[in-house]
């Protein structure tokens, strides 16, 4: 059985003559949770709005559950849009706000209440029915809007940035309450985002985007653990990042040192990037070391001290829950599962 919900086959997007888009293909299965992740400007917004129907495509086309839906408008789509700014009514109470598609639709008084009552609940607004919408708090507001949203019982709801407004405490804990609300639900949520940290806490998917293009697919895991590049390994959370020369396979020579690692299929003595995450550095005794230096600096982080250390002609960042005191000596070493090796970036890309 084909779980594909929306298909985009060579999907390019043009502004003012420049391209935004380009050639994107990319299909998206049923019940899934994707999100968009990349820098402002990468396509992220204008991919979900030609899935949307509020932007048509310059070339390609776009199919829901099989069917081509070039040129239909957003209000015949099986999708709904959640947007940063939720645009609600501010005459209309909750109540009204959320029921208000479908008494536009003429559906019966009573499957209004009855739908507007299981909506409340999904989104923890109950008892809320008659507060105005400017009483409550930026949270509360983009309840009542994913409500509104899900209430005409769409497929897939596209979301952008939706928490982007709201403070860090409240948007961690929307990103928990979204996830819940599409497992309940068990619909399609497609997520525009440029905050790593909520691509990787809600997603089955994530698509890391620049310059129009998708550089990498893949679990949250897939993407942090994995990254195809250097870009995406410094988008998805902090790396060392070093030049590194890949002496054969599963060898490569990075700060003057040589270490195993577990990649393979690069050309003898190719220049290659090395990607250290921060937390996969091992603090040891300095003779112990296979990387030496000098603390720099150490910032204490909450769950663990963040440690610059200079050596071997780097500044190293080194996340652990031991601390240092500014100008110790400490060595670092690196399993070969810690060490990702990658294609140098062309120029172009960089």
């Amino acid at each position: 059985m084909n779980d594909i919900i929306i298909s985009l086959q060579n999907i390019s997007a043009e502004y003012d003559g420049e391209k935004v888009i380009d050639k994107l293909n990319l299909d998206i299965r049923d019940h899934e949770f994707v999100t968009f992740l990349g820098p402002s400007g990468c396509g992220k917004t204008t991919t979900l709005r030609i899935i949307g129907g509020f932007i048509e495509p310059t070339e390609g086309d776009v199919f829901f559950e099989g069917e081509k839906i070039n040129g239909l408008p957003p209000f015949k789509r099986n999708v709904n849009t959640v947007f940063q700014r939720y645009a609600l009514f501010p005459h209309l109470d909750v109540y009204g706000n959320i029921a208000f598609g479908l008494k536009q639709k003429k559906v019966p008084k009573d499957e209004i209440r009855a739908r507007v009552s299981r909506m409340l609940k999904l989104v923890n607004l109950e008892g809320y029915e008659t507060r105005k919408v400017d009483q409550l708090s930026g949270g509360q507001q983009q309840r009542v809007a994913i409500a509104r949203a899900l209430i005409n019982e769409p497929k897939v709801l596209l979301l952008d940035e939706p928490l982007g407004a709201l403070d860090l405490k409240l948007r961690k804990e929307m990103q928990l309450e979204l996830k819940r609300i599409q497992q309940t639900l068990g619909i399609t949520f497609v997520y525009v985002t440029h905050d790593q940290e909520e691509a990787l806490t809600m997603s089955d998917r994530v698509l890391v985007m620049r310059r129009g293009e998708i550089l990498q697919t893949g679990s949250p895991e897939d993407i942090y653990n994995e990254p195809i590049n250097a870009f995406v390994a410094d988008f998805i959370g902090e790396s060392n990042i070093v030049d590194g020369i890949m002496l054969e396979d599963y060898l490569v020579e990075f700060a003057g040192v040589q270490f195993e690692c577990v990649d393979a299929g690069f050309d003898p003595m190719e220049d290659v990037d090395v990607v250290i995450r921060p937390e996969d550095f091992k603090m040891v005794e300095p003779e112990e070391g296979q990387i030496k230096g000098k603390v720099e600096s150490i910032t204490f982080k909450g769950v663990h001290f963040e440690i610059i250390m200079d050596g071997h002609g780097y500044k190293w960042m080194i996340h652990s829950t031991q601390s240092r005191e500014v100008g110790a000596m400490i060595g670092l070493t690196l399993t070969p599962d810690d060490i990702h090796i990658m294609h140098k970036m062309k120029e172009d890309e960089v």
